[in-house]
């Protein structure tokens, strides 16, 4: 993978960019900002002609096509407001997508994470209506969003992800690169999991990454503002879409169990949706992402946890 991995050095992405926009757009940019960054990429905040646009710079070459054609899929399908693509570019140094901005904080901030747990509350209640107007779209294949071709979701996890990142990171653990130990824990609850599994009785369209840093709402009023950044956005079983919701510190805002109280999930649902979670945050070593062991460690204990509760 690393021949497909991107420059996204600050210095050299500030003085490459405003000749990017200006060749796709004609436009001249006035200010321009790095604004942050996440697993998969960087990005930075552009006035044109007054108006804020933000661009999304890629680890890995060709990731932007596949978040735009994901954002369209999805802004059409949620009355929260999502970014809308302008323009994708690629060359040999720079893989950039260009999205309208979308006004608000992510609610990783501490502003939020400190408000009331009736406002939390409240808060909650409209990023789950937003998922569930997802979740109604349905189809009857499971997997990407071009070509949902797989009959059953476990078919299409255990082929397209699960089964090969495990072999990778049997690899890596073999070289020291990944803790033994956390590897055994990954294949006793893999083996779990395929001992209770139920099939969803449908597939739904899932946006695959929305965790609290792609939530956005207004720091004022602490209304929801927007979705951003899709991951894996797909036809799928609809726990796959809820891991993210306790990812970080999800659960201070009560996401997941929100969404339970207004969706009823399976008896196992739980010990799926931890297992999704670890399974993903490991992956992240295989796929030009960033690994946290904070957040790999607090999936790994949670999935330990859900084990002992079936155990028992």
């Amino acid at each position: 993978m690393s021949e497909n991995l991107m420059n996204l050095n600050n210095r050299f992405l500030k003085s490459k960019l405003p000749g990017i926009i200006n060749s796709q757009t004609g436009e001249t940019v006035e200010t321009l900002k790095f604004i942050g960054g996440g697993s998969y990429g960087k990005v930075f905040r552009a006035e044109i002609h007054g108006e804020p646009t933000a661009l999304k710079a890629y680890r890995v070459k060709g990731a932007q096509n596949a978040e735009a054609a994901q954002l369209k899929m999805l802004r059409a399908n949620t009355s929260v407001p999502m970014p809308e693509v302008l323009f994708t570019y690629e060359d040999d140094e720079v893989s950039l997508l260009a999205m309208r901005f979308i006004a608000g904080k992510n609610v990783l901030n501490p502003a939020f994470l400190l408000k009331s747990r009736e406002r939390k509350a409240a808060f909650a209640a409209q990023v789950v209506a937003g998922m569930l107007e997802w979740h109604a779209v349905t189809n009857e294949k499971f997997g990407a969003l071009s070509d949902p071709s797989y009959d059953t979701w476990h078919a299409y996890y255990t082929a397209t992800m699960r089964d090969p990142w495990l072999q990778g990171l049997s690899a890596l653990a073999e070289t020291g690169h990944f803790s033994k130990r956390a590897l055994e824990l990954l294949l006793n609850a893999t083996d779990l999991f395929d001992r209770i599994y139920t099939e969803p009785d449908r597939a739904v369209l899932i946006h695959g990454d929305l965790n609290i840093m792609n939530i956005m709402a207004d720091p004022n009023s602490f209304a929801l503002t927007g979705f951003i950044d899709p991951c894996g956005a797909c036809f799928a079983d609809r726990a796959y879409d809820l891991f993210q919701l306790r990812n970080m510190w999800g659960d201070a805002f009560g996401l997941y169990e929100t969404y339970k109280a207004k969706q009823p999930l399976s008896a196992s649902a739980d010990f799926k949706v931890a297992y999704y979670a670890a399974m993903n945050e490991a992956s992240m070593r295989l796929k030009g992402g960033l690994a946290v062991p904070l957040w790999e460690m607090l999936d790994f204990n949670r999935l330990a946890r859900e084990m002992e509760r079936l155990a028992k």
